[in-house]
């Protein structure tokens, strides 16, 4: 019976997408019922979490088809993880989207879409097969797509188009690749693949169908050079739709790299060269597109960019102690990118702009709000003893004592970057005074909104906001949790044997 609690997230989350489209045009049901299913969400995943961490993995083999035959759904700490902050982050941005998504735009199945999104993302954390990984990933896209493309406008359009063609790109470079993993071993399971891979007699191939693979996931989690797309479509949606893709889409690609290339390619020492080339690069170019920025969400999409660095610099030195830092920086940015665009949302809602030279005034006019503001933007620069600053303590270290100067450079120069970035926002949008110009007639700001609605605008940033700063203040406790997940993907005997049933 506890099995079958592996594939509730992704039953919970398709279920109410169903329930929700016989609810089409029934705006308000649709409203409630998201409310109450991501809650229970929340429920099942905490469940879920607290029923693997610290004690056994759990599987669950599809159809009664044992490993590595059928398709496998594994719950160890890490996949568990990411779904409990799928979860709550997916919770807020619902809460979010009842005052800032348009009817007009709900009644073409917002909805339901925001949970199949969800659905996918849970399925891809859960999956212990690469081709159902890769289902799962466009499980992720197709919803996606509806909401860039939700309102029709040019700007939406362009964007969408870039996204869909890197996306498209990706998902055909990742499909060549399990076609030709499955050529030389036999399997796409990726316990089963820990074992066949090594006894591979061509290793040529086996490194370049590795490199298909971070070239197939990297798009996808927008690393140097391919990153372009990101920031050219995640700032036209609305503030609620660019949360949750700011949160989790990019760090599935993370999670999918961490796993892969921990049970399946062992980075060997050109593989681990290469990745931090990648992350050092991907922290100096997305930190340079961010400074240069006018447009407030076209500056936080670069951040999401720079950021990916740190996490992809962890698996590039492929120690305990840097992966248990990429991992602490993951729980870290799921929570703080997801808030980092709802707070651009409200701020939206204050000034009525999106180009910070037009902002200003909001700690004058309301300075208990800028207070709640100002933690996850501190936590974001990395402020001791904020959530940011911890797992920074790890990948600083390791890339020392690994002499990984390079990269070490490149973390420093992506903190210093941040710290400017927000800094200069900071002054625009908050202290600087508010300019006197005519207000749109299509926007309803935040101060002629009912109360409810401001609750409703101010409840999910103060919610993830509570949890980032959980995260800062009850480090140690997180830090055991990514030594705990760190540990398993360096030593995945214990991953290996739950799948495969094998005896310990």
């Amino acid at each position: 019976m506890i099995t079958n609690l592996i594939i509730l997230p992704v039953l919970l989350q398709f279920s109410l997408a169903i329930i929700l489209l016989f609810f089409w045009k029934k705006i308000e049901i649709q409203k409630k019922l998201s409310i109450v299913g991501s809650i229970l969400s929340v429920i099942v995943a905490g469940t879920l979490f607290n029923t693997v961490y610290g004690s056994e993995i759990l599987t669950l083999q599809a159809g009664g088809w044992m490993a590595p035959f059928g398709i496998s759904f594994v719950a160890d700490a890490f996949s568990t993880t990411m779904i409990l902050l799928a979860s709550l982050s997916s919770a807020a941005v619902s809460m979010f989207s009842i005052v800032t998504i348009k009817k007009a735009r709900m009644k073409f199945g917002y909805f339901p879409s925001f949970h199949f999104l969800v659905m996918g993302l849970n399925g891809a954390f859960l999956t212990g097969d690469i081709f159902n990984l890769y289902v799962w990933f466009e499980v992720i896209i197709i919803s996606s797509f509806v909401f860039i493309t939700l309102g029709g406008k040019k700007v939406q359009i362009e964007g969408a188009v870039k996204y869909f063609t890197l996306n498209f790109l990706a998902s055909m470079v990742f499909l060549t690749a399990i076609a030709v993993l499955y050529g030389l071993a036999g399997s796409l399971n990726m316990a089963d693949l820990s074992g066949k891979i090594k006894s591979i007699e061509n290793q040529g191939l086996v490194q370049v169908t590795a490199i298909l693979f971070l070239v197939g996931f990297g798009i996808k989690s927008a690393i140097f050079p391919l990153y372009f797309w990101l920031p050219d479509s995640y700032h036209t949606p609305q503030a609620a739709i660019s949360s949750i893709f700011a949160g989790l889409l990019t760090k599935v690609g993370i999670y999918a790299l961490l796993r892969v290339f921990s049970l399946v390619f062992i980075p060997d020492e050109f593989m681990k060269t290469l990745v931090v080339i990648l992350a050092g690069l991907t922290l100096v170019s997305g930190g340079l597109g961010a400074l240069v920025q006018t447009n407030m969400r076209k500056m936080f999409s670069y951040l999401i960019v720079c950021h990916i660095g740190y996490m992809i610099g962890g698996l590039g030195m492929f120690t305990v102690a840097a992966l248990s830092g990429a991992v602490f920086y993951l729980i870290h940015d799921i929570i703080i990118k997801t808030n980092l665009f709802l707070i651009g949302g409200l701020v939206y809602k204050i000034n009525g702009e999106l180009n910070m030279k037009r902002m200003g005034g909001i700690y004058a006019n309301y300075p208990a709000l800028s207070l709640l503001i100002a933690v996850p933007l501190f936590s974001l620069v990395g402020v001791p003893p904020l959530s940011g600053f911890w797992p920074k303590i790890d990948l600083f270290a390791e890339s020392f004592t690994t002499s990984n100067y390079f990269l070490l450079g490149c973390f420093i120069f992506g903190s210093i970057i941040t710290l400017l970035v927000i800094t200069r926002f900071w002054s625009e949008a908050f202290w600087k005074k508010m300019e006197n110009r005519e207000r749109r007639p299509h926007i309803r700001y935040y101060d002629q909104a009912p109360a409810y609605e401001k609750a409703l605008l101010i409840i999910p940033i103060l919610f993830l906001s509570l949890i980032s700063l959980y995260i800062g203040i009850g480090a140690e406790n997180i830090f055991r949790l990514s030594d705990t997940i760190a540990t398993e993907l360096v030593d995945n005997s214990a991953y290996i044997n739950a799948v495969l049933g094998l005896s310990k």
